[in-house]
């Protein structure tokens, strides 16, 4: 009975989905900005759980883009791909979850906000320029 409740586990360990492998590190996020077309990196860091790189593009131009750790995904505002826009970003927090938002504001392809979520906890997050999910989000203090 032991053995297999080991052998179960370990089965279930090697299905489980790669969204559980480790973040990106620095190091990744500045090889995934050059594949992009990024020529030069000026700076790294993080910031609301995302990595913040101010980049310039190859015809010169210099912006601050986003990269989520878990996806590898960046977040650009000059790609190309469609922005929410502030009425459409409320609407996608509402939707999941998120009551009583204010300091709303664009940060490049991505949007911050305070508000509470479902347990009514204050929360600090930062949500998709592009579709509006949730990228990070964590309490706002420890005394609400």
């Amino acid at each position: 009975m032991l053995k297999s409740l080991a052998l179960a586990t370990v089965a279930a360990l090697a299905l489980a989905p790669a969204a559980q492998a480790a973040p990106l590190g620095i190091a990744q996020v500045e090889q995934t900005l050059r594949k992009a077309g990024y020529t030069r990196i000026h700076e790294i860091e993080r910031d609301d759980g995302l990595w913040e790189a101010d980049v310039s593009r190859a015809d010169g131009r210099f912006s601050e883009v986003y990269v989520d750790p878990r996806t590898a995904e960046i977040f650009d505002e000059h790609n190309g791909r469609a922005l929410l826009d502030t009425e459409q970003v409320l609407a996608k927090a509402q939707a999941q979850g998120l009551r009583e938002i204010h300091s709303l504001e664009r940060d490049g392809a991505t949007w911050s906000l305070e508000a509470r979520n479902a347990r009514n906890q204050k929360v600090e997050v930062r949500l998709s320029g592009y579709d509006g999910r949730i990228l990070h989000s964590e309490r706002d203090g420890w005394l609400d």
